[in-house]
């Protein structure tokens, strides 16, 4: 039978990556746009030319209705949800002082209230089945702290701490929950950074590299596939090995 996964923010990046990871005839893909309706239907073409049965939702999940909208129409679409990846989020850069309390609040909506939200409705139709996989999406920073990005950082950890206490209240319900933090990535969330940062970062990373979205993607795909049935409450983090 043919999974159906739902990934939050992959209408660029590495949430792009994982939807084309996934396509092909054994996947249903929900892919999921807050405002780049354009690249988002690119990719559903692109999946679709694969093999896959998808379809493309504007949600901002960082909304309890929207995030509602996303997973009951994938529901109502292919019958059900398997796996769910939450990878909607966004950075910020700033001093501590600079952060004002909007923009804290802003970052934790979209960082971790989106994550609670989809996974609270997906997980009512996961029990169903006695079975299911949850991969969220966190950060190295969410591991080791970054310094200008305390409110990033701390999202990224708090996603670290729903998944270790949510794989241990599912598992025995035979629901996977795991967490993937991700080093520096060259995305667009990345391009802030100035050639000698990216320099630095190179130096300090014993691969000498940036990592690529399908880096990540490979690993998602991994998590939500039968040979990890017995990996949960785990963070794995592809770095490069910056943090060993």
């Amino acid at each position: 039978m043919k999974k159906t996964v739902v990934i939050t923010g992959s209408s660029s990046g590495i949430g792009a990556a994982i939807a084309r990871e996934f396509a092909g005839n054994e996947n249903n893909i929900v892919i999921n746009y807050k405002s780049n309706k354009t690249a988002a239907l690119e990719l559903l073409n692109e999946v679709r030319s694969k093999g896959s049965q998808a379809i493309a939702i504007g949600a901002d999940v960082s909304d309890f209705e929207q995030a509602e909208n996303l997973i009951n129409s994938a529901i109502e679409q292919f019958g059900r949800v398997d796996i769910l990846v939450n990878n909607a989020g966004i950075s910020r850069r700033e001093l501590f002082t600079d952060i004002t309390p909007e923009a804290w609040e802003e970052i934790f909506k979209v960082n971790v209230h989106s994550a609670f939200y989809c996974s609270n409705l997906a997980v009512k139709d996961m029990l169903k089945r006695h079975s299911g996989k949850i991969i969220n999406i966190s950060s190295v920073w969410g591991v080791t702290g970054a310094s200008c990005e305390v409110h990033y950082s701390s999202t990224k950890a708090a996603l670290i701490g729903l998944t270790k206490a949510l794989a241990k209240e599912l598992g025995p319900s035979n629901i996977t929950v795991n967490c993937v933090a991700p080093g520096v990535i060259k995305t667009k969330m990345n391009e802030f950074l100035s050639k000698d940062e990216i320099d630095d970062l190179n130096e300090s990373t014993p691969l000498g590299r940036m990592g690529e979205p399908c880096e990540v993607a490979k690993l998602v795909k991994f998590l939500a596939s039968p040979e990890a049935d017995f990996i949960t409450g785990q963070v794995i983090s592809p770095n490069g090995g910056f943090l060993i």
